[in-house]
């Protein structure tokens, strides 16, 4: 059975692009980047909304060998390999191998897609990532943290929801970013009492 993850890089103040839309600063180094490629092994597929696909779909076309980095190649490889599923109400079509197009996101459907899954499924781009959090569907929030405060921007985690987690993993990176994977603790069902 995979787990819903929800993996992001974002500010210091939580924020996952800054006000005008820009995310240079969270460019991870090559030691990050090979650390999210680790993670992102376990991934047999994508759950993304529009921008988020429209600015990965970069991958597809990248390098996969030859001279170049490294990393990035195995990053490309690692994207080429998995499915996608871009839910948009906006985009025409995908361009993209093992990618679908869905006009809205079911909640119900990404939780049995990872139940069903014998690899994690990942949902990304703080908008849709939103709808899962708040539908209490996702298992696992993996945040980098950069060492960076941008003051505003598109927030990594939504307002308004509240989430019990459990910390299961950090690390720290020689350029300062930071890693926390957290479990989402769900409320056990409470039990009726027996007459």
């Amino acid at each position: 059975m995979g787990r819903l993850v929800y993996t992001t890089i974002c500010s210091l103040d939580g924020y996952v692009n800054d006000a005008a839309g820009r995310f240079d600063w969270a460019a991870p180094d090559s030691e990050v980047h090979a650390f999210v490629n680790d993670l992102e092994r376990e991934v047999g597929t994508y759950l993304c909304g529009r921008r988020l696909y429209e600015t990965m779909v970069f991958w597809e076309t990248a390098p996969t060998d030859g001279p170049g980095d490294a990393v990035t190649q195995d990053y490309a490889r690692i994207w080429q390999a998995a499915d996608k599923v871009v839910h948009s109400r906006t985009l025409e079509s995908v361009t993209s191998a093992r990618t679908r197009l869905e006009r809205g996101f079911d909640p119900a459907a990404a939780a049995q897609l990872a139940a069903s899954s014998d690899r994690d499924v990942s949902i990304g781009g703080p908008t849709l990532a939103a709808e899962a959090l708040r539908a209490g569907i996702v298992d696992e929030l993996r945040l980098l943290t950069v060492p960076a405060v941008v003051g505003g921007g598109t927030p990594a985690l939504p307002d308004g929801i509240r989430l019990d987690l459990a910390l299961l993993d950090a690390r720290r990176f020689a350029g300062g970013t930071t890693y926390a994977r957290y479990a989402v603790r769900r409320p056990s069902p409470s039990i009726p009492p027996t007459g």
